[in-house]
């Protein structure tokens, strides 16, 4: 077996929640990609996790890092902690898919996609529902004159109120509505825009008990002259959809960003003369294509200044949310 064809050994620094559910099963399910080792900072829980995936466990994230047979390196840890562990897996010489949001800051994000750039080491960002087929399918539609020209998006995803305890709460660890929820809306605003837009207004709502904001709007200005609204938290009814309205029709998805594997979305289309189609896509799999497309970039496919260009530009958009809120009168409180 020749080293393209080889599964991508990874290692994965931490047992958090996405991982245990969702990222790691669709490594072991997809062939191009071995879970090697699983490292947390409990002996316990590194086994524990590790045996799931037949995995070996490791105690310790320096330990796993310092390890020459695994080629690439898995973040799932608090947002909080992206920037560290990416930075030292990056200078241990690996590769690095890391969870949404990369960093906190676009600064880290800058300074993280120079330095993978040095090291000449894959830098991807694990937004998931990117590398779902029915983002294709809406763009296709889109082309295809469905809804004319695209004049509007409003994306949207929020959730009921979480656990007291939940990570999401504690500023330290990089938490709040924005940097989990967020983070969905507004890479979906560059998605279906085609380009990161410019933000002309935000406002976040903030928890004063935990210092934390758990709910927030943004309007976004495209370079065509689409705009976009977003609106995101954790104290809703659950919403993950997006709407695009054009100059002749309009089309919704649903469950946008965290479809299950087997789900087989369907996109409402609705036109100017009152006639209304739902198309029907398959399900796929955004998880284990998230994983296959890291995979094929660690073996030289695909272009790796691609993804770290989209991440820092993904950084800068959450940032000058966080910075027209500040502006706004009563933008933040």
């Amino acid at each position: 077996m020749s080293a393209r064809e080889a599964p991508v050994r990874v290692g994965v620094l931490g047992c958090g929640g996405v991982a245990m559910r969702r990222m790691l099963p669709a490594m072991a399910r997809t062939p191009c990609v071995a879970v090697a080792a699983v490292a947390s900072r409990q002996r316990a829980r590194a086994e524990s996790a590790a045996a799931r995936f037949g995995a070996e466990p490791v105690h310790g994230y320096e330990r796993l890092l310092a390890r020459e047979d695994i080629t690439a390196v898995y973040v799932p840890l608090p947002p909080g902690l992206h920037a560290e562990w990416t930075a030292r897996a990056l200078r241990a010489g690996k590769h690095v898919l890391v969870e949404k949001p990369m960093t906190t800051t676009a600064h880290q994000a800058r300074e993280l996609a120079a330095l993978a750039e040095e090291r000449r080491a894959v830098l991807m960002e694990s937004f998931m529902f990117l590398h779902h087929s029915q983002h294709a399918a809406v763009a296709q539609l889109v082309d295809r004159g469905a809804i004319g020209q695209l004049r509007s998006v409003t994306a949207e995803f929020g959730f009921p109120p979480l656990p007291a305890g939940d990570i999401r709460y504690r500023p330290d660890l990089g938490g709040g509505a924005l940097l989990d929820a967020g983070v969905y809306t507004l890479r979906a605003s560059s998605l279906l825009l085609r380009a990161v837009p410019a933000v002309l207004g935000a406002q976040l709502s903030v928890d004063p008990g935990t210092g934390v904001d758990v709910s927030g709007h943004a309007l976004l200005a495209g370079a065509g002259g689409a705009v976009s609204h977003v609106s995101f938290g954790f104290r809703h009814a659950y919403r993950c959809v997006y709407t695009l309205w054009g100059s002749t029709g309009s089309l919704v998805l649903d469950r946008a960003f965290t479809p299950a594997p087997e789900h087989r979305p369907v996109v409402r289309v609705r036109r100017q003369d009152g006639a209304e189609e739902e198309v029907r896509l398959p399900a796929d799999d955004q998880f284990a294509r998230t994983a296959e497309r890291f995979a094929a970039l660690v073996r030289g496919a695909g272009d790796p200044a691609a993804e770290r260009s989209a991440a820092v530009g993904q950084a800068e958009l959450v940032d000058a949310v966080r910075t027209a809120a500040g502006r706004a009168r009563g933008g933040v409180g």
